[in-house]
C-alpha cells in the first residue's frame, strides 16, 4: 500500500506514526462522525493526548459524548483547518440517511380507549 492508497480508517497508517498525509480528501472520507483518536492524529496529538484535552474541555474541535464514547464531528474539524464542511457530502459513499418523519406523522396514531370495537 503506498501513500496515496492509505484507508483512512486504518490506524496503522496515520500520519502520527509516518505512513501517510491528513489531506482534504482524506478527512472527508472518514465519514460524518470518527472518533476521537482519529481525530487528535489529524490535529498530530497522541492518544492519551486527545483524551485529556476531551475530558478537559480543550480539544480543538467540539466533541460530542455519546455514553463513554468520544465523538468528533468531521465537519468541526474541516472548519478548524480552514476548510468549508459544506463542500461535499460527509456520508461514505455518498449515501444520505432518510428522514422518516413525513411518514411518520401521515400514519394514524394507533387507536386506544373506548372507540375501538371489540370483536365477538
Amino acid at each position: 500500500m503506498t501513500t496515496h492508497d492509505i484507508d483512512p480508517t486504518e490506524t496503522s497508517s496515520t500520519p502520527a506514526s509516518g505512513g501517510g498525509v491528513w489531506t482534504e480528501e482524506r478527512i472527508r472520507a472518514l465519514g460524518a462522525i470518527t472518533d476521537l483518536p482519529t481525530a487528535g492524529r489529524v490535529f498530530g496529538l497522541g492518544r492519551a493526548l486527545s483524551y485529556d484535552l476531551a475530558r478537559t474541555g480543550d480539544f480543538p474541535v467540539p466533541v460530542l459524548r455519546v455514553g463513554a464514547r468520544y465523538k468528533v464531528p468531521v465537519a468541526g474539524i474541516l472548519t478548524a483547518l480552514g476548510l468549508s464542511p459544506t463542500s461535499g457530502d460527509l456520508t461514505l459513499g455518498g449515501m444520505r440517511s432518510v428522514d422518516h418523519q413525513d411518514e411518520i406523522s401521515s400514519i394514524d396514531p394507533p387507536h386506544t380507549g373506548g372507540d375501538r370495537k371489540k370483536e365477538p
